[in-house]
């Protein structure tokens, strides 16, 4: 971990990850499809890399972007209906 970017890229990736595998366990289908979980997880990559690479306000507006991306597009609050 070089960068504040790092740190929070990784958390960003491991919320995906964990509700990618959550929702894949569940008795009921995944109504997100898979497609956005990749989404989420390019957008994790390429702030951290811009950040990286010394592009903040790029890096900081890219994962902004993701975060607003996850919570509209794959609904991580949304509780299941039994």
């Amino acid at each position: 971990m070089k960068s504040i970017y790092d740190v929070v890229s990784m958390i960003m990736f491991a919320g995906v990850a964990l509700l990618f595998l959550q929702r894949s366990a569940a008795s009921e289908p995944d109504p997100v499809p898979l497609w956005r979980y990749g989404v989420a997880a390019a957008g994790c990559a390429a702030g951290d890399i811009m950040g990286n690479n010394n592009l903040h306000i790029a890096a900081v507006a890219t994962l902004i972007a993701t975060v607003a991306f996850g919570v509209t597009m794959l609904k991580p609050f949304k509780r299941s209906s039994t």
